[in-house]
């Protein structure tokens, strides 16, 4: 097996050893010895894809693939189907799957930690980009690449450090996403004239730096923001990244929020193309903007109250009913008059319903699993399970929600806040790494397969009368 120095045509962690010094160096000569790399896999698969969806287009290109309304046009484009997503599907009755597995079936089949339970994030990014299942060492061995790449630069450190604490988190956190852009190995290959053929090459180093760098963007703004500038335990060249981004936060030395970090950072990921911070990425980098400025965009979309944000408005509305009610164990009756008296004052129930999902959301089935194991008795989640038991009985006769049951959001702002991890402007950011594996994973296989730029066409009301005026 040829080593990973070999297999990269662009210096990969090599490069990063120059940039980060003894650290990177010490990363890359035990890496070297592993087994086959990602970018070597994803190498071989670049012309078996390139062939399939050749094959595809040519047998399949006319085929009607859905049916657009007035009523899509003027509603979001919902439902519209019109995006190419290879990692994630969402089913409305079985829910995500990534690469075609389930949620349960990821638990079950990736690689955890030793002694750990929930899968890593690096095993689902390899899925995502591959479609394959990685050994053990193969999860290790991507597990000290992103260690070895986390360092930021100096600049953004500083940029960081000066950001006053009264800018939102998720504000700094796309600053320092779109600062690294300084380094974006794709926008100077671009310059240079590379082969449209070769894009994926580039792309792929810019997303395996950004993603290894995320924990350290978010473990900086945490400490200058929340706790007052104290510094942050370095990464661990040893440590894989839900361990290290524990340890960025300040809970490395508990090892169920670890395993939570592990399990937040995986379920969270991706969830088809169409969601706002997948689609902005997908979009802009149709523009061939590089990965940084792409994800800067995606992290903007994702910062918007009707999509990230969902976790923390749940916690607030939770918190709130807590209060209200005398802040103890209330009965299910108390809690129907609660949810009833939300939603005659307009209001929604937050966390329950989903635009897609017919069913309770495996993501929070399986967050559910984890409080069960870890925190049953905890009072905000003994309180969602009741909420849980009573909600959808009320939605359902409210008559106003396709979906009574559940979403992700409705347990992760819970679970976090269990674990003493409560500042809530924080929880977005958390989100957004997460969400940094599904849409860059999805962007080199945009670069690899020639993607074109996205450019739907659009009407104005008067031509939509004018269309339909004599029909």
């Amino acid at each position: 097996m040829a080593s990973l120095r070999a297999a990269f045509r662009l210096p990969g962690l090599a490069k990063v050893a120059t940039r980060h010094n003894t650290i990177a160096a010490q990363a890359f000569r035990a890496y070297s010895t592993k087994p086959q790399g990602l970018k070597d896999r994803l190498r071989e698969l670049i012309p078996e894809k390139r062939e399939e969806v050749k094959q595809v287009k040519a047998e399949f290109g006319s085929k009607v693939l859905g049916e657009t309304t007035v009523d899509m046009a003027y509603g979001g484009m919902r439902g519209i189907k019109g995006l190419i997503w290879e990692g994630s599907v969402l089913d409305a009755n079985e829910g995500i799957r990534f690469r075609g597995k389930t949620i349960p079936e990821c638990q079950q089949e990736l690689p955890a930690a030793e002694g750990g339970s929930e899968p890593l994030p690096e095993s689902l990014f390899w899925l995502l980009v591959t479609g394959e299942v990685p050994t053990q060492e193969q999860v290790r061995g991507l597990s000290a690449e992103w260690a070895a790449r986390a360092q930021l630069p100096a600049f953004v450190e500083d940029l960081l450090d000066r950001c006053p604490n009264t800018l939102h988190p998720m504000s700094q956190f796309s600053l320092a996403v779109t600062a690294l852009q300084h380094e974006s190995q794709f926008a100077k290959a671009y310059q240079k004239g590379v082969k449209k053929t070769e894009y994926w090459d580039t792309t792929f180093e810019d997303s395996m730096d950004l993603i290894a760098k995320l924990p350290s963007i978010a473990g900086r703004i945490y400490q200058n923001v929340f706790r007052n500038g104290a510094k942050a335990t370095p990464i661990d060249l040893n440590k894989d990244y839900g361990a290290n981004l524990a340890s960025l936060l300040g809970f490395g030395d508990n090892k169920d929020f670890v395993e939570l970090m592990r399990l937040y950072l995986t379920i969270h990921s991706d969830h088809e193309g169409g969601n706002v911070s997948a689609h902005t990425t997908h979009l802009v980098g149709s523009a061939l903007s590089d990965p940084y400025l792409s994800f800067a965009a995606g992290l903007n979309g994702l910062a918007g109250p009707l999509h990230g944000l969902a976790n923390q408005e749940v916690l607030r509305w939770i918190t709130k009913m807590r209060e209200e009610l005398g802040g103890k164990d209330v009965s299910d009756e108390t809690i129907k008059d609660y949810v009833w008296k939300t939603l005659k004052s307009g209001q929604v129930v937050p966390g329950y319903g989903h635009a897609v999902l017919r069913k309770t959301d495996p993501r929070y089935s399986c967050q559910r699993e984890f409080a069960l194991k870890h925190i049953p008795n905890d009072p905000l989640f003994k309180l969602v399970s009741q909420i849980y038991t009573v909600a959808p009985g009320i939605l359902l006769e409210h008559g106003k929600t396709k979906n009574p049951w559940p979403n992700v959001d409705a347990h992760s702002g819970v679970l976090l806040s269990a674990y003493g991890l409560t500042e809530q402007d924080f929880y977005t950011v958390l989100f957004g790494v997460s969400r940094g594996l599904g849409v860059l994973s999805q962007l080199i296989w945009d670069r690899a397969l020639g993607m074109p730029l996205e450019r739907p066409k659009s009407y104005s009301t008067a031509a939509i009368k004018a269309m339909y005026a004599n029909k």
